[in-house]
Protein backbone atom coordinates (compact mmCIF):
# COMPACT_ATOMS: atom_id res chain seq x y z
CA UNK A 1 0.00 0.00 0.00
CA UNK A 2 1.21 3.39 -1.15
CA UNK A 3 1.85 5.94 2.28
CA UNK A 4 -0.92 8.48 2.28
CA UNK A 5 0.58 11.86 1.48
CA UNK A 6 -1.14 14.46 4.16
CA UNK A 7 -0.69 18.10 5.64
CA UNK A 8 -1.18 18.20 9.21
CA UNK A 9 -2.65 21.47 10.16
CA UNK A 10 -2.90 21.73 13.82
CA UNK A 11 -3.36 24.38 16.74
CA UNK A 12 -1.31 21.73 19.80
CA UNK A 13 -2.61 20.84 22.27
CA UNK A 14 -1.85 17.60 24.14
CA UNK A 15 -4.32 16.01 21.73
CA UNK A 16 -3.24 17.35 18.61
CA UNK A 17 0.24 16.49 19.82
CA UNK A 18 -0.58 13.09 20.36
CA UNK A 19 -2.32 12.99 16.88
CA UNK A 20 0.82 14.15 15.16
CA UNK A 21 3.02 11.15 17.16
CA UNK A 22 0.61 8.90 15.42
CA UNK A 23 0.92 10.02 11.95
CA UNK A 24 4.72 10.30 12.36
CA UNK A 25 4.83 6.84 13.87
CA UNK A 26 2.83 5.38 10.77
CA UNK A 27 4.91 5.87 7.54
CA UNK A 28 3.70 2.62 6.03
CA UNK A 29 0.17 4.54 5.99
CA UNK A 30 0.78 8.15 6.34
CA UNK A 31 3.51 10.69 4.71
CA UNK A 32 3.58 13.87 6.23
CA UNK A 33 4.48 15.82 3.87
CA UNK A 34 4.46 18.99 6.03
CA UNK A 35 2.93 20.84 9.40
CA UNK A 36 0.78 23.96 9.18
CA UNK A 37 0.02 25.48 12.14
CA UNK A 38 -3.01 27.96 13.03
CA UNK A 39 -3.66 29.88 16.19
CA UNK A 40 -6.64 28.05 18.40
CA UNK A 41 -6.13 26.03 21.68
CA UNK A 42 -3.29 28.63 21.95
CA UNK A 43 -1.98 32.05 19.94
CA UNK A 44 0.06 31.17 17.18
CA UNK A 45 3.48 31.58 18.26
CA UNK A 46 2.94 28.63 21.09
CA UNK A 47 0.83 26.33 18.59
CA UNK A 48 4.07 26.76 16.25
CA UNK A 49 5.97 26.18 18.87
CA UNK A 50 4.48 23.12 20.33
CA UNK A 51 4.19 21.38 17.16
CA UNK A 52 8.37 21.85 16.76
CA UNK A 53 8.63 20.45 20.00
CA UNK A 54 6.48 17.26 18.90
CA UNK A 55 8.48 16.34 16.42
CA UNK A 56 11.07 16.57 17.97
CA UNK A 57 10.15 14.44 20.26
CA UNK A 58 9.32 11.82 17.64
CA UNK A 59 13.21 12.27 16.58
CA UNK A 60 11.44 13.99 13.20
CA UNK A 61 13.81 17.42 13.18
CA UNK A 62 13.61 17.19 9.64
CA UNK A 63 9.75 18.03 9.45
CA UNK A 64 8.71 20.72 7.63
CA UNK A 65 6.26 23.14 10.24
CA UNK A 66 4.86 26.24 8.87
CA UNK A 67 3.20 28.85 10.74
CA UNK A 68 -0.27 30.57 9.44
CA UNK A 69 -3.20 32.47 10.48
CA UNK A 70 -2.72 34.32 13.74
CA UNK A 71 -6.61 34.68 13.69
CA UNK A 72 -9.77 33.92 12.18
CA UNK A 73 -11.26 35.25 9.16
CA UNK A 74 -14.09 37.59 10.90
CA UNK A 75 -13.77 37.95 14.38
CA UNK A 76 -11.36 37.94 17.89
CA UNK A 77 -9.58 35.02 18.44
CA UNK A 78 -10.97 32.76 21.30
CA UNK A 79 -8.47 30.00 22.92
CA UNK A 80 -8.59 27.36 25.26
CA UNK A 81 -5.37 27.76 27.77
CA UNK A 82 -8.09 26.50 30.84
CA UNK A 83 -8.19 23.48 29.01
CA UNK A 84 -4.94 22.67 28.14
CA UNK A 85 -2.97 25.28 29.94
CA UNK A 86 -0.37 28.09 28.98
CA UNK A 87 1.49 26.60 26.89
CA UNK A 88 -1.16 24.19 25.64
CA UNK A 89 1.45 21.37 26.18
CA UNK A 90 1.38 21.59 29.99
CA UNK A 91 1.64 18.42 31.86
CA UNK A 92 5.27 16.97 30.57
CA UNK A 93 8.57 18.90 31.02
CA UNK A 94 9.70 19.50 27.23
CA UNK A 95 12.24 21.12 26.14
CA UNK A 96 12.03 24.35 24.04
CA UNK A 97 12.49 23.21 20.25
CA UNK A 98 15.77 23.30 18.78
CA UNK A 99 14.49 22.99 14.98
CA UNK A 100 13.35 26.66 13.12
CA UNK A 101 10.56 26.98 11.97
CA UNK A 102 10.19 26.68 7.92
CA UNK A 103 10.18 29.56 5.69
CA UNK A 104 7.15 31.56 3.97
CA UNK A 105 3.56 31.06 5.34
CA UNK A 106 1.65 27.95 5.70
CA UNK A 107 -1.44 29.16 3.46
CA UNK A 108 1.25 29.31 0.47
CA UNK A 109 2.86 26.32 1.36
CA UNK A 110 -0.92 24.56 1.43
CA UNK A 111 -1.55 25.70 -2.12
CA UNK A 112 2.27 25.41 -3.24
CA UNK A 113 1.60 21.59 -2.38
CA UNK A 114 -1.24 21.05 -3.52
CA UNK A 115 -0.38 22.87 -7.38
CA UNK A 116 2.98 20.56 -7.00
CA UNK A 117 1.43 17.21 -6.39
CA UNK A 118 -1.19 15.32 -8.75
CA UNK A 119 -4.40 15.98 -8.12
CA UNK A 120 -5.97 13.54 -5.89
CA UNK A 121 -3.08 12.48 -3.98
CA UNK A 122 -2.76 15.69 -0.92
CA UNK A 123 -5.70 15.09 2.08
CA UNK A 124 -5.19 18.08 4.17
CA UNK A 125 -5.95 17.07 7.94
CA UNK A 126 -7.13 20.16 9.93
CA UNK A 127 -6.57 19.30 13.76
CA UNK A 128 -7.75 23.10 14.71
CA UNK A 129 -9.92 25.95 13.64
CA UNK A 130 -9.82 25.36 9.69
CA UNK A 131 -8.61 29.45 9.13
CA UNK A 132 -5.29 28.21 7.42
CA UNK A 133 -7.56 25.99 5.03
CA UNK A 134 -10.05 28.80 4.25
CA UNK A 135 -7.54 31.30 3.51
CA UNK A 136 -6.38 29.39 1.08
CA UNK A 137 -9.14 28.23 -0.89
CA UNK A 138 -10.17 32.15 -0.87
CA UNK A 139 -6.68 32.97 -2.04
CA UNK A 140 -6.32 29.75 -4.81
CA UNK A 141 -9.90 28.38 -5.70
CA UNK A 142 -8.41 26.06 -8.27
CA UNK A 143 -6.84 23.98 -5.08
CA UNK A 144 -10.48 22.87 -4.15
CA UNK A 145 -10.21 20.25 -7.17
CA UNK A 146 -6.41 19.59 -6.14
CA UNK A 147 -7.57 18.06 -2.50
CA UNK A 148 -8.21 14.00 -2.01
CA UNK A 149 -9.79 14.70 1.15
CA UNK A 150 -10.13 17.02 4.02
CA UNK A 151 -10.26 14.91 7.19
CA UNK A 152 -10.64 16.93 10.10
CA UNK A 153 -11.68 17.24 13.99
CA UNK A 154 -14.55 19.32 14.55
CA UNK A 155 -18.26 19.89 15.47
CA UNK A 156 -20.86 18.08 17.26
CA UNK A 157 -24.59 16.93 16.57
CA UNK A 158 -25.56 14.34 19.51
CA UNK A 159 -23.16 15.43 22.16
CA UNK A 160 -24.15 19.20 21.51
CA UNK A 161 -20.82 21.78 22.05
CA UNK A 162 -17.93 21.92 24.19
CA UNK A 163 -17.55 25.64 24.57
CA UNK A 164 -20.98 26.79 23.90
CA UNK A 165 -24.00 24.48 24.64
CA UNK A 166 -24.41 23.92 20.90
CA UNK A 167 -20.78 24.67 19.05
CA UNK A 168 -17.38 22.44 19.35
CA UNK A 169 -14.70 24.53 19.87
CA UNK A 170 -12.80 24.03 16.44
CA UNK A 171 -15.86 25.28 14.76
CA UNK A 172 -16.87 28.04 17.48
CA UNK A 173 -13.33 29.88 16.95
CA UNK A 174 -14.00 30.29 13.14
CA UNK A 175 -16.96 29.63 12.06
CA UNK A 176 -17.08 31.29 9.09
CA UNK A 177 -14.07 29.57 7.53
CA UNK A 178 -15.66 26.19 8.44
CA UNK A 179 -18.66 27.14 6.22
CA UNK A 180 -16.36 28.23 3.51
CA UNK A 181 -14.70 24.82 4.22
CA UNK A 182 -17.83 23.01 4.36
CA UNK A 183 -19.39 24.76 1.16
CA UNK A 184 -16.25 23.96 -0.62
CA UNK A 185 -17.62 20.81 -2.67
CA UNK A 186 -13.78 19.06 -1.18
CA UNK A 187 -14.77 15.04 0.16
CA UNK A 188 -14.62 15.59 3.93
CA UNK A 189 -14.83 13.26 7.01
CA UNK A 190 -15.72 14.77 9.79
CA UNK A 191 -15.01 13.41 13.38
CA UNK A 192 -17.13 14.95 15.51
CA UNK A 193 -17.54 15.12 20.02
CA UNK A 194 -20.04 12.73 18.97
CA UNK A 195 -17.02 9.94 18.02
CA UNK A 196 -14.51 11.99 20.49
CA UNK A 197 -16.10 11.32 23.41
CA UNK A 198 -15.72 7.92 23.10
CA UNK A 199 -12.25 7.60 22.66
CA UNK A 200 -11.90 7.93 26.06
CA UNK A 201 -8.18 7.94 28.30
CA UNK A 202 -9.13 5.80 30.57
CA UNK A 203 -6.43 4.96 33.64
CA UNK A 204 -5.44 1.38 32.18
CA UNK A 205 -5.07 2.97 28.86
CA UNK A 206 -2.89 5.68 29.94
CA UNK A 207 -1.09 3.32 32.29
CA UNK A 208 0.03 1.60 28.98
CA UNK A 209 1.15 4.66 27.69
CA UNK A 210 3.39 5.29 30.36
CA UNK A 211 4.67 1.44 30.91
CA UNK A 212 6.07 1.68 27.24
CA UNK A 213 8.71 3.61 29.25
CA UNK A 214 10.27 5.71 25.89
CA UNK A 215 10.46 9.86 26.52
CA UNK A 216 6.86 9.35 24.14
CA UNK A 217 5.46 6.90 26.39
CA UNK A 218 5.88 9.00 29.51
CA UNK A 219 5.03 12.70 27.86
CA UNK A 220 1.89 11.27 26.55
CA UNK A 221 0.53 10.03 29.75
CA UNK A 222 1.98 13.19 31.31
CA UNK A 223 -0.18 14.86 28.96
CA UNK A 224 -3.70 13.36 29.35
CA UNK A 225 -3.01 13.04 33.18
CA UNK A 226 -3.10 16.76 32.72
CA UNK A 227 -5.87 17.48 30.41
CA UNK A 228 -8.14 14.86 31.41
CA UNK A 229 -8.47 16.64 35.04
CA UNK A 230 -10.85 19.49 33.13
CA UNK A 231 -12.74 16.60 31.24
CA UNK A 232 -13.68 14.19 33.92
CA UNK A 233 -14.93 17.72 36.07
CA UNK A 234 -16.66 18.77 33.29
CA UNK A 235 -18.39 15.58 32.07
CA UNK A 236 -17.88 13.17 34.56
CA UNK A 237 -16.00 10.49 32.16
CA UNK A 238 -13.61 7.69 33.31
CA UNK A 239 -11.08 10.03 31.47
CA UNK A 240 -10.56 12.71 29.09
CA UNK A 241 -11.40 12.36 25.19
CA UNK A 242 -8.64 11.95 22.74
CA UNK A 243 -10.43 14.42 20.02
CA UNK A 244 -7.39 14.84 17.64
CA UNK A 245 -6.22 11.37 17.18
CA UNK A 246 -8.86 10.19 15.81
CA UNK A 247 -7.95 11.71 12.71
CA UNK A 248 -4.72 10.26 12.29
CA UNK A 249 -6.15 6.14 13.48
CA UNK A 250 -9.37 7.16 10.43
CA UNK A 251 -5.97 7.68 7.73
CA UNK A 252 -4.52 4.16 8.67
CA UNK A 253 -7.66 1.97 9.74
CA UNK A 254 -10.76 3.59 8.64
CA UNK A 255 -12.71 0.29 9.53
CA UNK A 256 -12.47 1.47 13.07
CA UNK A 257 -15.03 4.28 12.63
CA UNK A 258 -18.87 4.43 10.91
CA UNK A 259 -20.72 7.16 9.94
CA UNK A 260 -23.32 8.75 7.70
CA UNK A 261 -22.78 10.68 4.82
CA UNK A 262 -24.87 13.40 5.54
CA UNK A 263 -25.13 17.40 4.90
CA UNK A 264 -23.47 19.37 7.28
CA UNK A 265 -23.73 23.12 6.98
CA UNK A 266 -22.18 25.90 9.74
CA UNK A 267 -24.15 28.39 11.96
CA UNK A 268 -22.48 31.87 11.16
CA UNK A 269 -25.28 34.34 12.17
CA UNK A 270 -26.75 33.75 14.94
CA UNK A 271 -24.76 34.42 18.80
CA UNK A 272 -27.07 31.89 20.56
CA UNK A 273 -25.89 28.63 18.37
CA UNK A 274 -22.46 30.77 16.42
CA UNK A 275 -20.51 27.55 15.05
CA UNK A 276 -22.89 25.09 15.43
CA UNK A 277 -22.36 22.01 12.80
CA UNK A 278 -25.83 21.20 11.82
CA UNK A 279 -25.91 17.73 10.86
CA UNK A 280 -28.70 16.29 9.05
CA UNK A 281 -28.35 13.32 10.43
CA UNK A 282 -31.52 11.47 10.02
CA UNK A 283 -31.77 13.07 6.33
CA UNK A 284 -34.46 14.82 6.99
CA UNK A 285 -33.90 17.31 4.68
CA UNK A 286 -33.21 17.67 0.87
CA UNK A 287 -29.95 19.36 0.94
CA UNK A 288 -27.09 17.63 -0.62
CA UNK A 289 -24.55 15.31 1.58
CA UNK A 290 -21.37 16.58 1.55
CA UNK A 291 -19.20 14.64 4.52
CA UNK A 292 -19.03 11.69 6.04
CA UNK A 293 -19.83 12.55 9.62
CA UNK A 294 -18.60 10.03 11.95
CA UNK A 295 -20.67 8.35 14.98
CA UNK A 296 -18.86 5.35 16.30
CA UNK A 297 -15.49 4.05 16.81
CA UNK A 298 -13.75 0.54 18.12
CA UNK A 299 -12.48 2.05 21.12
CA UNK A 300 -10.26 -0.93 22.48
CA UNK A 301 -9.44 -1.31 18.84
CA UNK A 302 -8.59 2.72 18.57
CA UNK A 303 -6.26 2.18 21.70
CA UNK A 304 -4.55 -0.72 20.60
CA UNK A 305 -3.45 1.08 17.67
CA UNK A 306 -2.60 3.97 18.98
CA UNK A 307 -0.21 2.19 22.00
CA UNK A 308 1.27 0.30 19.43
CA UNK A 309 2.49 2.83 17.41
CA UNK A 310 3.56 5.04 20.17
CA UNK A 311 5.93 2.55 21.28
CA UNK A 312 7.78 3.07 17.51
CA UNK A 313 8.94 6.03 18.31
Amino acid sequence: MTARKIIIDTDPGQDDAVAILLALASPEEIDVLGITCVAGNVPLDLTSKNARIVCELAGRSDMSVYAGCDRPLGRDLVTAEHVHGKTGLDGPNLPDPTMPLAEGHAVDYIIEQLRTHPAGTVTLCPLGPLTNIATALQKAPDIAEKVQEIVLMGGGYFEGGNITPTAEFNIYVDPEAADIVFKSGIPIVVMPLDVTHKALVTKPRNDAFRALGTPVGVAVAAMTDFFERFDKEKYGSEGAPLHDPCVTAYLINPDLFSGRHINVEIETQSELTMGMTVADWWRVTDRTPNALFVGNLDADGFFSLLTERLARL
